[in-house]
Formats: structure tokens, sequence, C-alpha cells
């Protein structure tokens, strides 16, 4: 019977246990070869371009283009007019507010404030040609630029504070020759220069990303999976999968990692049991803005300073403008470390009717909603952009600033360098009441971090978050965390199991010890 009970431990539970591991390394594998397979498959574009007879022409303008465009894909037009990136507008339900029409073309953020009254220089990012004020058609088709998603080239220019219109004098002959599916340039072109330059708002995406290696992003690293924007944002009648929480608020059509990776992608079966309440890129991205530095924090009430009567700039030692007289104070940071936080895919947003409550430490522009109990959260990183912005005292609302114009004298701050002026003119664009007061109020914007994934090997260790001397998860509240959290009932009842267990080996011992003593004694006997 010991013989039997010996062979088992020795042999057969490690069999058993090896046969577990390598099956499960097996199907990990599988996995992993299958997503290299399907994403190493080089695209052939099913049309050449070049070759088309409408194609072999000039264009000087770019309605022009987009008609030839949509004279043969006939219902693209149709569909860029009813997508996001062409309306920055969507229908969504908001929890205590019902359903709300929310994005890019009236939110609020603690970054260059907002588009309202300053659409002809923010709207360069817009896939569209000539929406510079409220006038804009957005239901003609001919307004759509093609060009800017779809510019195989790397070449194509958009015009600064020409509403979307393109840099005039460009080889537009070749480009349209050369048109295609969309490319990280292409998506770059705005996502990775939001908030004025790169990688100054979302810290995850930036320039860097069209040369970096695998150490900075295993997706994208051109010596990894090297994979394009629209891998991951899949797009059906350009409607593209993914949002951004600065202007969404529903969970719905979101990306996730568990498309490709499935929801338990670890051999460890621990490891798989975190990812039902800890997202993927909580342990997988444990920094961002890995190459250059992202923007931290920007104070406007600082704005306006003037050096021998002139506007004036001072730089960090990496040539980041910590401070602008037409910006004010700014703080930027490199190799960051996420703040986490519950979050269930839903968000609330700060609208510009909203009332500004003096009393809190801060205004939330936007608020990452879920909590410990709630079923559908998870724990995400997430890039906290904090700064000050005008407010009306009166009103108590957020105040809109006119930033910029094509001429002085009109009211724009970044060009009069006027407070006064500047605020009275964006609130009249609005439509707005306001009081002609105006002072400074702290805000936090909220930036779940999704780029950037390490390579597995510099993921998050348990030592991380299971301490309480600094741990990732020490801002984390209304959940225990073993070797985080002090609870002194739980504390007391494991000091109470180590003690039991220790007495209980001990008592075992001194049994086999008396027992073994008895059993010599008689056989002496």
């Amino acid at each position: 019977m010991k013989n039997t009970i010996t062979f088992i431990l020795s042999v057969v539970v490690p069999l058993v246990i090896i046969t577990v591991v390598l099956r499960d390394a097996s199907r990990e594998n599988k996995l992993l070869a299958g997503l290299k397979e399907e994403y190493s498959q080089p695209r052939i574009p099913g049309v050449d371009h070049s070759k088309l007879e409408a194609l072999q022409r000039d264009f000087d303008n770019p309605h022009e283009i987009t008609a030839t465009c949509i004279s043969c894909h006939t219902e693209r037009g149709e569909e860029l007019l009813n997508s996001f990136h062409f309306t920055w507008e969507r229908e969504e339900y908001i929890e205590g507010r019902g359903v709300t029409y929310l994005g890019k073309s009236n939110l609020l953020n603690n970054f260059c404030t907002g588009i309202f009254s300053n659409e002809a220089t923010c709207n360069r990012c817009h896939a569209g040609y000539g929406w510079e004020d409220k006038n804009f058609d957005f239901n003609n088709a001919y307004n759509v630029d093609c060009l800017v998603c779809h510019d195989n080239t790397g070449t194509y220019e958009k015009l600064r504070g020409g509403a979307g219109y393109p840099e005039p004098g460009q080889d537009f002959r070749t480009i349209v020759q050369n048109v295609g599916r969309p490319t990280k340039t292409n998506c770059g072109y705005c996502h990775f220069h939001g908030g004025g330059g790169n990688n100054v708002k979302h810290g995850d995406l930036e320039e860097a990303l069209l040369t970096a290696s695998r150490q900075v992003d295993v997706h994208m690293g051109v010596d990894g999976a090297n994979l394009e924007c629209v891998d991951c944002h899949v797009t059906q009648n350009h409607q593209m999968k993914g949002k951004y929480y600065g202007v969404s608020s529903s969970a719905s059509n979101r990306v996730t990692c568990e498309r490709c990776h499935t929801a338990t992608p670890h051999l460890n079966t621990m490891l798989n049991t975190h990812v039902e309440k800890i997202a993927c890129q909580t342990c997988h991205i444990p920094e961002y803005a890995k190459v250059n530095a992202t923007k931290m924090y920007w104070d406007w009430s600082t704005a306006g300073d003037l050096q021998e009567g002139k506007a004036f700039e001072l730089f960090d030692e990496d040539g980041n403008p910590i401070y602008q007289s037409i910006k004010g104070d700014a703080s930027w940071q490199t190799n960051v470390v996420p703040e986490y936080f519950w979050f269930n895919g839903a968000a609330d947003h700060f609208l510009i009717s909203d009332k500004v409550d003096t009393t809190a430490a801060f205004l939330r522009i936007n608020t990452l909603l879920g909590d410990a109990s709630d079923s559908e959260s998870r724990i995400y990183p997430v890039k906290v952009h904090r700064g000050r912005q005008p407010y009306d005292p009166v009103y108590m609302n957020i105040l809109q600033a006119k930033l910029w114009d094509r001429e002085e004298g009109k009211g724009a701050l970044w060009l009069d360098l006027d407070w006064e002026r500047a605020l009275e003119e964006g609130m009249k664009y609005l439509e707005r009441p306001y009081s002609g007061q105006w002072d400074f109020v702290d805000t936090e914007m909220y930036l779940p971090v999704s780029h950037m994934v390490s390579p597995a090997s510099e993921a998050l260790q348990c030592q991380d978050c299971h301490t309480r001397n600094n741990g990732r998860m020490q801002f984390v509240e209304g959940t225990y965390i073993p070797g985080k959290t002090t609870y002194a009932a739980i504390d007391t009842m494991g000091v109470m199991l180590i003690i039991l267990s220790i007495l209980g080996v001990l008592t075992h011992a001194v049994i086999r010890y008396i027992s073994h003593k008895r059993n010599n004694n008689t056989t002496s006997a």
C-alpha cells in the first residue's frame, strides 16, 4: 500500500500535471500561431487605382476628388455621412441623463477646451472639407475627405487653419492613384496629434509607433506583429469598432483584447481568474509614453504673460514647452505609471450647460463609470490629465474661449492674449450666457490606456499589486486585494489559521514522537 501511494505521488501526479501544462501550452501556441498566420498575410489590393481612367487627370478642387471616388464607390459617401469620423457626434445613453448626442462637436475637454468658435483650425483633423463654422453642410457627400484616411503615399497634408481642406499644390494625381486600406500613418495623422502636438493627449498614441520596436508595443512594433490600427479597429461600412471615452459614453462597440486572445489567455489558471476583474491592459501596459513625453498638466490660468511686451515660450531639457504665453503652464512626463480605476465601459461627461461645483476638490470633465460591486466593471489603467480652466463664477458654467482666428483684433486668445475678449467671443459664438466675470477651476480628464502593450516578460508581477508598500492598487477601493488590503477581522483570522496550522504540525509531531517511543518500548519488552 505504501509503495502504491509513493508511486502515485512521485510518478502519476507529476505526469498528470505535465500533461495538463503541455495541453494548455499547445492550446496557447496554436492560438498564437493562428493569430500570427492570420495577421502576417500581405494585404493585396483588389483594385489598382493607378490604372483607372477616371484618375488619369489633375485635380484642383478637393471636392472633385471626392466626387470621382464616389462615382465608383457609390454607397461610400452616404456611409461616411453617417460615420462618427464625419459627424463627430453619436447618439449615446448616459445613466441619469437618458439619450444624448455627444461627440467632439459639442463636448468640452481640458486640453484646448473645445472646438467651438475654433473649428477652422481644430477641424484640420476632420474627415471632411470646409467645416469652419456652424453652417457646415453635414448632408453633402462631396464634403467628405477620402484621402486623409486612404492616401497610401504618406504625403497628403491638410492645411493649418484650413477647415479641413488640403494644402494646395500637392501632387493629387499621384495621391489618388495610390489609395488603399488605411495605415498607421493615416490614423496617426489625427490621433497621434490630438491636443495640439505629438502625444500631447493620449500618452499611448504617438509618432514613435510608426517605427517602434515590440518593446514599445508588441502589436504595432515593426519587429513584432506590425499590425495596422484597422486590424483591431475593424470596420464595416465605415462604422469602426472602438471608442475614445473623452467623447463617448456607452459600453457598446468596444475593441477588446479577448476578441483575439480569448477570456482565458494564460497557462496559469490563477492568472485567468484575474481577467474577470482586471483588464488585460492593467498588467500588460505597466507604463505609457515610453518614447516621447505626454502632457500631464495644463494650467490655462497663467496664460497671457509677456516678456518685454511680447509673447514667449520656455522649454524643458527635452524640448517640451513648459510655459507658453498663449497656453500657460504645462508639465510633461515619460514612462508614466498609469492610475487605476474601476470601469464598466460607460462614461458620463460634463456638458457646457452643467453647473460647476466649487465645493468639490476638482471638476471631472468626464467620469468613468463603474465600481467593485458592478459585475461589468474591471480595473483599468488610465491617464489622468489635470488642468485649470476658466469658468463663470456667476452662472457657474465652464467657459469656452475663442482661441484662434486668421487675423488679430478679433478676440482670439492665441493672437490677442486678451482673456476677457476671448471668453466674450467664445460664449457669444455658443449663444450661452456670460456674466463678464471669470475665474479658474481645477479639472481632471480620464483617458483609458490601451496601446503600448509590453512583451509578456515585462508584464506586472504579483508583488506589484499584492503589497502594502506603494503597490499599483494602493488607491483602488471597494475590494479585498490580498497583501494590500487591511481588514482587522480577516487579518486576525489569517493569523489564527497560521497559528493553528503550526500548532497542528507540532501536535502531530509530538504524537508521532510519543507513538514512536511507545513502539520502541513495546518491542524492547
